[in-house]
């Protein structure tokens, strides 16, 4: 039987175009806002909850929503709210298309390096909401009660590489306040705390024992507790009685820091009194984990050390390694790029391509661009700082992909400014790839070599751009996943990345214009 609700457009905005999800509460379709063509989702009530206390408790979760999502990046965003021409209430969502953390769990063991950068942000969502929100000049607190992997959901962020999004906040909280509504338990049994299950008030502990399971879960791939039956009774007596599996006995090949284990271990304690108290405490404890355990500290150290210990060519040491003042014009990296020819290898034409460039210590970031002569003299005329910017967008799943954008911001005679767009594309999966996003975080720059089309033997003009910290942070973590992701399709990353960029031009221009006009 058809669904009479696709094709139909709510308050004149909202076109209903697939239905994606079902509940007791209700129906969540993927729609198009008809006026700005972007996708969205909306959710209506349950028919059966029809009634003006449900009504009203309905609206007032919307606005807690809508408040969440303001609070944080890690909450799904509420967009609107409006009653449909059958009186039926709905909210309208950001639509978002990715995986959640239970269909990632059963088919990828996730590593240690992977599992803290998700752990963090689902954390930071929590904390957001167990802080609260401010409703009628009241800090309200909002406890989610139903924190589990399909709730988790793990989407591709441009900037960020994986984002993690927490559903679903409040609605079982807003059933279960009305004993008038139902009188059957509310939640997931496998991930409800005891005192959930005993009906008892709660607080952001209880959402603390339900993220102790998942991360146990997101870990070894399996369950900490084990029911004999998926009955109420039986997850009780689990929940209540019986001591949470430790990893050797769940995966005995699995490795995980005796600290982590004790952490998740401490989150799944039948007493709410013995768990962390708050999710910022478990934040506190991850943050030395997610330095320690990252692949690229190490590298990063040496190549901070090499750095250090370098002498310059051209001048003396005093044996030991001491660096010494002054440098000799062969060493100075703006003087060894001036220096550079265009490969052979590389067509004359407009091309951009980057490359390490090697020195006598560590190699030189570089991209190397060819353009008209008489474009390359407006670029060197110009202040270099408002002409040359940067971007990096990024991605691992399904395969590790970073997007290293330079823009060019040209004065044309007549015509004002017009972007030049220099995307690069590094496969993280590629050594030398790797090694160059791993340097390019570590120098915090690179160097634009100009090249002209009636003269490619020479180097017509060099230009320096600096990266931000975040940008230098986003390098670091996007290299240290990598190693732990496998090699699939690059093609499908550099596509998905190249539709990402079209959507950013319009806002990436928009901030380039609104530097300019400081």
């Amino acid at each position: 039987m058809s669904d009479p609700n696709l094709g139909r457009v709510l308050a004149e905005r909202y076109r209903l175009e697939e239905l994606i999800g079902r509940g007791a509460m209700g129906r969540v379709y993927r729609a198009k806002h008809v006026l700005l063509d972007a996708p969205v989702a909306v959710k209506f009530l349950s028919q059966t909850l029809l009634n003006k206390k449900m009504r009203d408790r309905f609206k007032r979760e919307a606005r807690s929503c809508f408040l969440l999502g303001q609070k944080s990046k890690h909450i799904v965003q509420v967009l609107d709210y409006g009653v449909s021409e059958d009186e039926v209430p709905f909210y309208v969502m950001e639509y978002l298309e990715g995986r959640d953390l239970g269909a990632i769990v059963k088919r990828e063991t996730i590593p240690l390096p992977r599992f803290l950068n998700l752990a963090h942000q689902i954390c930071l969502g929590l904390q957001a909401a167990h802080q609260g929100i401010l409703l009628e000049d009241k800090l309200c607190p909002i406890i989610h009660r139903d924190i589990k992997p399909s709730n988790l959901l793990v989407v591709q962020d441009p900037d960020m590489g994986e984002s993690v999004k927490i559903l679903d906040f409040g609605i079982a909280k807003l059933i279960q306040d009305d004993a008038a509504q139902t009188s059957h338990f509310m939640g997931t049994l496998a991930y409800s705390s005891p005192e959930q299950m005993e009906g008892k008030e709660l607080d952001g502990r209880a959402d603390i024992y339900s993220l102790g399971v998942v991360m146990f879960e997101m870990l070894a791939g399996k369950m900490p507790l084990r029911a004999e039956t998926h009955s109420f009774g039986s997850w009780y007596k689990v929940h209540r009685d019986q001591s949470p599996l430790t990893f050797a006995e769940v995966r005995p090949d699995l490795k995980v820091p005796k600290i982590l284990e004790s952490l998740v271990l401490q989150c799944l304690s039948k007493n709410p009194g013995d768990r962390p108290s708050s999710v910022g405490e478990i934040l506190q404890a991850l943050e030395p984990m997610e330095h320690r355990y990252s692949p690229g500290r190490t590298i990063g150290r040496r190549i901070e050390s090499t750095l250090q210990r370098a002498t310059l060519p051209g001048s003396s040491g005093n044996g030991e390694g001491t660096p010494v003042r002054g440098r000799s014009s062969s060493s100075d990296p703006d003087v060894i790029c001036r220096l550079q020819s265009w490969p052979k290898g590389k067509p004359v034409a407009e091309i951009v391509f980057p490359h390490l460039l090697p020195t006598s210590g560590d190699p030189l970031v570089t991209v190397w661009i060819m353009l008209p002569r008489a474009t390359i003299q407006s670029i060197q005329a110009s202040d270099e700082g408002s002409s040359c910017y940067s971007r990096f967008m990024g991605m691992m799943s399904p395969h590790p992909m970073v997007l290293w954008l330079t823009v060019l911001y040209i004065s044309v005679a007549g015509t004002g400014r017009r972007p030049k767009w220099l995307p690069s594309y590094l496969d993280l999966k590629q050594s030398r790839n790797l090694e160059t996003a791993r340097h390019l975080a570590q120098q915090g720059c690179y160097r634009l070599l100009f090249f002209a089309l009636e003269d490619p033997q020479n180097c017509q003009y060099v230009a320096k751009i600096h990266l931000t910290a975040a940008n230098c942070q986003m390098l670091r973590q996007w290299a240290d996943q990598s190693v732990q992701m496998p090699a699939t399709q690059p093609g499908l990353g550099k596509d998905y990345l190249r539709k990402e960029l079209e959507r950013a031009k319009p806002q990436i221009l928009q901030q380039i214009e609104q530097r300019l006009r400081r």
